[in-house]
């Protein structure tokens, strides 16, 4: 099926720019099993029946539950499928995010990432820094090796970093190559306007966590407007924003209900007039 956006190809992996992220498939706040298990395995065979060749998820979502998810509803995977993980935090008691970042703890994590999901390799990994202020100074040179070690090993084909600095992306390339970063932003939140555009040229993806706000949704009078105009949803405006900002923007909206799957491909096919994008691109001023 044609999904809005097209495709991408993250080093020698074509993939859908409309993806679905997994992550609220977990239970609330990210933590234990969904409320709906079978209402969440049928999301995940939706997506794929949609087209969608691109899911992000992680074992730390849950812990373990989102990977669980994916292999029950759809492995054996189709070939033209790839699931993209992230790595560098774990989940604990309270919720929390704690870094685990060591070379140990990299290694039983992409471990337990080719359990969970039934794997001998993994497409892509994202190494996960910061911490849920966002991203912070801090040198990535041994966990990205690391990571660049297990790539090397034949555990992981392809390489990226989240919730990364413009100097941690530079550290992470003369390490090894990445094909795509994946960082906080939005029609509201664009700090990573110029670094966007810079990756493009390199052929780099970037992915958009919280494209919709995350848990404090977008408002804006002028993203209302436009949405009024076109007679749609402001988070429809939102997703087909993101998908003509630039070609390599790929997105993994999520959710945990297959009607709403299907308004966000559908709101991500809008097209935006110059005059839309003129007014919507004040929001971020």
């Amino acid at each position: 099926m044609s999904l809005p956006g097209g495709t991408w190809t993250l080093g020698d992996l074509s993939v859908t720019r409309f993806g679905y992220g997994a992550m609220q498939l977990a239970g609330p706040w990210v933590m234990g099993p969904p409320a709906d298990r079978d209402g969440a395995l049928a999301v995940l065979k939706e997506a794929v029946a949609q087209g969608i060749t691109h899911i992000d998820t992680s074992d730390a979502y849950g812990p373990h539950v989102t990977n669980e998810l994916i292999r029950e509803a759809l492995h054996p995977y189709p070939e033209s499928l790839h699931v993209v993980t992230k790595v560098g935090a774990n989940r604990d008691e309270k919720g929390g995010w704690p870094p685990a970042r060591d070379p140990e703890s990299l290694r039983r994590s992409i471990e337990s990432n080719l359990r969970g999901l039934g794997l001998e390799t993994l497409d892509l990994v994202n190494l996960r820094l910061g911490n849920a202020q966002g991203p912070q100074p801090e040198s990535v040179a041994e966990a990205f090796g690391t990571l660049a070690d297990l790539q090397r090993e034949g555990l992981i084909r392809h390489l990226g970093v989240s919730n990364a600095t413009v100097d941690q992306i530079a550290e992470a390339q003369a390490i090894a190559p990445i094909v795509c970063v994946q960082n906080m932003y939005n029609l509201a939140f664009r700090h990573d306007d110029e670094l966007i555009d810079k990756l493009a040229a390199q052929g780099v993806a970037y992915v958009p966590f919280f494209p919709l706000g995350g848990f404090s949704p977008l408002q804006s009078e002028a993203l209302s407007a436009v949405a009024a105009r076109l007679g749609a949803t402001a988070m429809s405006v939102a997703l087909a924003w993101l998908l003509q900002r630039s070609p390599n923007i790929l997105l993994i909206p999520g959710t945990s209900s297959v009607a709403h799957l299907r308004e966000n491909i559908a709101g991500a096919g809008l097209s935006l007039s110059a005059d839309d994008l003129a007014e919507l691109d004040k929001i971020g001023d």
